[in-house]
């Protein structure tokens, strides 16, 4: 079982159900770190006094929140600390409401709720009632120090709670400065009755499986190839990209619509042209590191390098 950041219960009228919280994502990424091109030591950070321009030790740094221009308020750790909400280790359920009406751009992370001892059955029951209802509870919770709005809900045998944005935090679509030409578009039927059929043609499953970060593939694979023929060079852009990418040219939508139904009606409905194109290009790629690891065969293994779990 993964391991809890968090216990405590969800506070439900008089109802009381002890849980923990697990985090539901995990963070793949490439850890790079800065090192001195001539004897490739690594390069740290220095806390630096802007002004001065010399180095500042930790004692001697406060905290302050800036009122104007070089103006600021110092405040304390403990003054910090006392303004914090107080952690009570209870996700505090205060309204139940339509899921639909939760906006998407507030949602910001997921957890998995895991039931505490002897909390099984009071823990289903708020499930089956929540899925009975088809409602999602709105609840307040302090996790790390940090109050936090968060929508407990049901998927499948567990309950999820999803960390919120705080609506303050999220901006309204009066940022775009939308016209009338998208807010009230004039759209003639045959433009919206071929961009329904093309929706409909490349509409498919979810496939998680099938969604993969690219960009890290293809670093961990140019530089496992580097470790392996023992070369430190420039990576260089691959074929076919530009430095600076172009603005489109403004079409006329019908013909756009009509080119992408006619790309779809080749390649067919299940993308297997594209498919084939991407199983080819790994089979080169594979090739190519194959001949690369027999030509050194003879060197010695460097090992591997690993990518990190955030």
């Amino acid at each position: 079982m993964a391991r809890s950041i968090w216990k405590g219960a969800i506070s439900f009228g008089l109802v009381h159900i002890p849980v923990s919280l697990i985090s539901a994502s995990s963070s793949q990424g490439i850890n790079f770190d800065w090192l001195d091109e001539r004897t490739m030591d690594p390069v740290g950070y220095k806390r630096i006094n802007k002004t001065t321009g010399k180095e500042i030790t930790k004692e001697h740094i406060v905290k302050g929140v800036e009122l104007e221009k070089g103006r600021y308020v110092v405040l304390s750790e403990e003054e910090i600390k006392a303004a914090n909400p107080e952690a009570t280790q209870t996700i505090d359920i205060f309204a139940f409401v339509e899921s639909a009406d939760i906006p998407m751009e507030n949602i910001h992370k997921p957890y998995y709720l895991s039931p505490g001892r002897r909390g099984e059955k009071v823990y289903a029951l708020l499930r089956e009632a929540l899925i009975k209802t088809d409602k999602v509870a709105l609840a307040n919770v302090v996790v790390r120090s940090r109050q936090r709005l968060a929508a407990v809900m049901p998927k499948d045998a567990a309950l999820v709670m999803m960390m919120l944005r705080w609506p303050s935090d999220v901006r309204g679509l009066d940022v775009l400065g939308l016209g009338d030409d998208v807010a009230k578009p004039s759209l003639s039927k045959k433009e919206l009755d071929m961009a329904t059929r093309l929706i409909e043609d490349m509409t498919t499953a979810w496939k998680p499986k099938e969604y993969r970060d690219t960009f890290e593939d293809e670093v961990m694979r140019l530089v496992e190839q580097k470790a392996e023929e023992g070369e430190i060079e420039q990576v260089e852009k691959t074929e076919g990209s530009s430095g600076e990418r172009k603005s489109a040219d403004v079409v006329d939508l019908t013909e756009l619509l009509k080119r992408s139904l006619g790309g779809k009606s080749a390649g067919g409905k299940g993308g297997d042209g594209k498919a084939s194109g991407s199983s080819k290009r790994k089979t080169a790629s594979r090739g190519a590191a194959k001949t690369s690891k027999d030509a050194n065969a003879d060197t010695t293994e460097p090992k591997t390098p690993k990518r990190s779990s955030k």
